[in-house]
């Protein structure tokens, strides 16, 4: 018996086969597009597995190594700076920097960071991405951004160090100079190491400080020391977990100087705010006891993130990074002991010689005056203690250009200073004969010329310390010092005295005319009695259109003497009111100490 299946049982036999055709065309397509999908899936994940596993497998082998450990390095605190006795004058304090890791980021991401980062560090956004960008934004290792900074900088950083991975606040020791400005010239200052000085020392770290200038440059290596590193596990946000491994720092060594802290502050106070410099040593060693110069600056501003205002300080017309004691000015008659030791080595005078002054004289048709009207026939002694200019100009002309230049350059002025072995920036005087002003100057020498160098005018120059070491050689019987900073050099090769080949005749003359200086002559307002006799010499400068330089230079005690001085000060006035009163407060203070 027929059963009923519906409408489809109902169709004739060639439209069912028909309809059962699509079904089945119908079913395949879907198995197809399913198959392609799933292929499709198979496929991709298949080539993402090659390409992390294969194609970039190093590379993100130790991009993970690198998310979960760091390399940190770690500051080597710098050695400490003393004085002559021991006294600090260079040390370090804790502190915090701010440090960033290139690696966590792309440099798109890096240039949202920097924008955020700028206003809480008052850092310009494109000097922390200079960094990052000098470092390579593959660096493993972090890149110092900020130093020592300040409480309230370092609050403002906590929300974003848990916020962003490649931050990090770390707690370093940072150079401080607990005397501000005092010496600044000599220990100079430091920071980090530039890109060319990375480059030529390739074991130095990225954010490597280093001295910049004076003893912290010149005693750099020595300072210095040898970073460490920690190895960090950190978790996914940067977070630090626990130390694996740790290499310590090796701490710069001490350096010792020959300065005096003391000493130091006096001259420095007796000079005050003026430009100028004054300078003292001991004649005997060489040894630099103080080194004054004005204006001066703060070396601790480079020790954190130095303002655009105090950039613009240092650079203006006052120039206090200038070491004006190794900076050249006309001598005046600070300089007539030169030409009385040319004078008397040359064999036209002798010790017994005597000359006339004048109020004025004329040489060459050229009228030169005296300072104070004529003192009559004297001798050297006299004409060193009164500082008679007539004296000074006949025995100039007659003594010559060459035999001053040469004897002044024995007396330590000229290129005879070894500045390397101060380690300082600095210039060398002169003293030019007829010949070097021509290749100096382009000039044909006058008669001018030589009548003014015989009182320390016209073309002579002398930095304050080569006045210190020509009066020392004077002071000490005839032998060139060579001056120098560190007390390690004192008593070696490099800084034993040079005879300087001056008869004993001589040096006994021009030293006894010195000590008449503050005996009975323009210095005696050192011989007071509240230090001892000391020789000494002022000096005047007239400048063109300025007020005058007011000069000093000394050495006491008069006989076996163990401190030389030189002063200079400009626009001062006279020597014996605007330099000679420094000189006696370094006396002073040195003997009241000693």
């Amino acid at each position: 018996m027929d059963q009923n299946f519906g409408l489809y049982s109902k169709l004739p036999d060639v439209a069912r086969s028909s309809v059962q055709q699509k079904i089945s065309s119908h079913r395949v397509v879907q198995a197809l597009i399913i198959m392609v999908v799933i292929t499709s899936l198979i496929s991709i994940n298949a080539y993402r597995i090659v390409q992390l596993q294969l194609i970039q497998g190093k590379y993100n082998r130790e991009r993970a190594d690198n998310n979960r450990i760091r390399l940190t390095p770690v500051a080597a605190s710098r050695g400490t700076i003393y004085d002559r006795k021991g006294r600090i004058i260079a040390s370090n304090n804790l502190s915090r920097s701010v440090y960033l890791w290139p690696q966590e980021y792309s440099p798109e991401k890096w240039s949202e960071v920097a924008a955020e980062l700028s206003p809480i560090l008052d850092i310009p956004a494109t000097d922390i991405i200079n960094k990052l960008e000098v470092a390579g934004y593959e660096s493993p290792l972090p890149v110092r951004i900020a130093s020592n900074i300040d409480r309230t900088t370092f609050v403002a950083l906590a929300e974003k160090t848990s916020d962003t991975r490649g931050l990090g606040v770390r707690t370093e020791s940072i150079r401080n100079y607990p005397h501000g400005s005092l010496a600044a010239h000599l220990i100079g200052y430091i920071g980090e190491a530039t890109k060319e000085e990375l480059i030529a020392n390739p074991e130095y770290p990225m954010g490597m400080i280093i001295g910049k200038m004076g003893i912290e440059r010149s005693a750099n290596s020595t300072l210095e020391g040898v970073w460490g590193n920690h190895l960090i596990e950190v978790d996914a946000k940067g977070n630090e977990i626990q130390e694996l491994g740790v290499e310590n720092p090796i701490p710069g060594k001490p350096v010792t100087l020959t300065i005096d802290l003391f000493l130091q502050k006096a001259a420095e106070k007796a000079l005050g705010n003026r430009r100028g410099a004054a300078v003292a040593i001991n004649p005997q060693t060489g040894e630099v006891l103080a080194m004054a110069s004005g204006p001066t600056f703060d070396p601790n501003l480079f020790t954190g993130k130095i303002t655009s205002e105090e950039w613009q300080r240092l650079q203006g017309a006052s120039k206090p990074f200038l070491n004006r004691a190794l900076q050249g000015y006309p001598p005046g008659s600070t300089f007539k002991p030169v030409t009385s030791v040319a004078a008397l080595q040359s064999g036209k005078y002798s010790p017994n010689s005597k000359v006339g002054t004048y109020d004025a004289i004329t040489i060459g048709g050229i009228t030169f005056h005296e300072h104070s009207g004529s003192y009559g026939v004297i001798g050297f002694r006299d004409a060193l203690a009164y500082s008679s200019n007539t004296f000074f100009y006949q025995v100039g002309v007659k003594t010559g250009a060459e035999a001053i230049s040469k004897w002044g350059r024995e007396l330590g002025i000229g290129g005879s200073i070894d500045l390397q072995l101060l380690g300082l920036d600095g210039n060398h005087g002169q003293i030019p004969t007829p010949e070097q002003k021509e290749q100096i100057y382009g000039e044909p020498w006058h008669i001018a010329d030589m009548v003014t160098m015989g009182i320390g005018q016209g073309l002579v120059l002398v930095t304050p310390l080569e006045s210190s070491v020509m009066v020392s050689a004077i002071a000490n019987g005839g032998y060139r010092v060579q001056p120098h900073l560190l007390a390690s050099q004192t008593g070696t090769a490099a800084t034993k005295s040079i005879k300087t080949g001056i008869k004993p005749e001589t040096i006994n003359t021009v030293r006894e005319g010195l000590i008449d200086v503050v005996r009975k002559g323009t210095g005696r307002s050192l011989n007071d009695g509240t230090i001892p006799l000391s020789g000494g010499k002022t000096g005047t400068v007239e400048l063109p259109g300025q007020p005058d330089n007011a000069m000093y230079i000394g050495f006491a005690p008069a006989y076996n003497p163990e401190i030389a001085v030189a002063v200079a000060v400009e626009g001062g006035g006279y020597g014996s009111v605007g330099a000679a009163p420094i000189a006696k407060e370094i006396f002073t203070t040195y003997f009241r100490n000693k």
